[in-house]
């Protein structure tokens, strides 16, 4: 069922992915002559991520925020072995058919950067380009820790200051210049409230997962990096980022003429995408398609 009131700059949209699960979007309208923007969250978060970057382009661009299974509005799976990022490119592939949408310029934050990539090696003709936020090929084992650290906790707030408190741990505290409503904002994207009790908005279930034994031979996720980086590409890494390390991040670049790359300093894993330096290259990299 589509709604959106007057005060709604989007429509809830829904697709059904191959195994029969319901799956939630928000749906900015924006100019059909233009290849959408899709935008993909990170492990633990939804679409919720993206509204101040949908709302600065919604119009100009057409603005699709995925919620992954087990996310946000998103069913649950009772499988949880299916929580993997191949899973999640499939229903990606399949919102895309749904929507009759032939192609798109990605947005991919951390995990869905990783989707982002795997799309680019399984049908490469879907992607119009694509902005990776603080991700890439390889993976700093620093930045993996932590978030073992943290995910599928069932932790439930007395209240959006205690919540935020509990971000501000998982971030680092980082940016050190973010204010107490900022962490209480950092928090309403993350978290839910139901019924009195505040809690994460994801399925705990997604940490089995990713806390399964590392394979014997990693998988080398650069051969679809570099299937990505035939198209236009901008790569934003967080300046203290612990998952993308400015070595990863140089490398990316001297990949590909087309791979365009921005350091934000101060800024952890994930950037918000909403700094200035951030909005900026985005909105540079966006022009081409004016």
């Amino acid at each position: 069922m589509v709604r959106m009131p007057d005060a709604q700059p989007w429509i809830d949209r829904s697709w059904t992915s191959l195994d029969g699960l319901k799956l939630h979007y928000r749906d900015y309208p924006g100019n059909a002559e233009r290849p959408p923007l899709l935008c993909l969250h990170g492990l633990t978060r939804n679409a919720r991520d993206f509204a101040e970057l949908a709302l600065r382009h919604a119009g100009r661009f057409r603005v699709l925020a995925v919620d992954f299974r087990g996310r946000g509005e998103s069913d649950r799976d009772p499988d949880p072995s299916h929580y993997q990022p191949i899973t999640y490119a499939a229903d990606i592939l399949a919102l895309l058919d749904s929507a009759a949408i032939p192609r798109a310029i990605f947005v991919g934050t951390s995990l869905g950067g990783l989707v982002t990539m795997l799309i680019a090696g399984m049908q490469p003709q879907r992607i119009e380009a694509a902005i990776l936020n603080d991700v890439g090929p390889d993976l700093d084992p620093r930045g993996i820790a932590r978030i073992k650290g943290y995910v599928g906790q069932a932790l439930t707030f007395r209240d959006w200051d205690e919540a935020a408190d509990r971000v501000a741990d998982m971030n680092r505290h980082l940016p050190a210049g973010f204010t107490r409503r900022d962490w209480v904002r950092a928090a309403k994207r993350v978290c839910r409230e139901d019924n009195g009790a505040i809690g994460f908005d994801y399925d705990m279930a997604i940490a089995e997962a990713f806390n399964q034994p590392e394979p014997a031979q990693p998988f080398d996720m650069w051969p679809l990096f570099r299937a990505l980086a035939a198209k236009p590409l901008l790569v934003v890494r967080g300046g203290e980022s612990d998952l993308l390390t400015a070595q990863s991040a140089d490398a990316m670049r001297a990949s590909g003429e087309r791979v365009e790359l921005v350091t934000l300093p101060g800024v952890p894993h994930a950037p918000t995408l909403d700094e200035p330096a951030a909005a900026a290259a985005i909105d540079r990299f966006l022009a081409r398609w004016d």
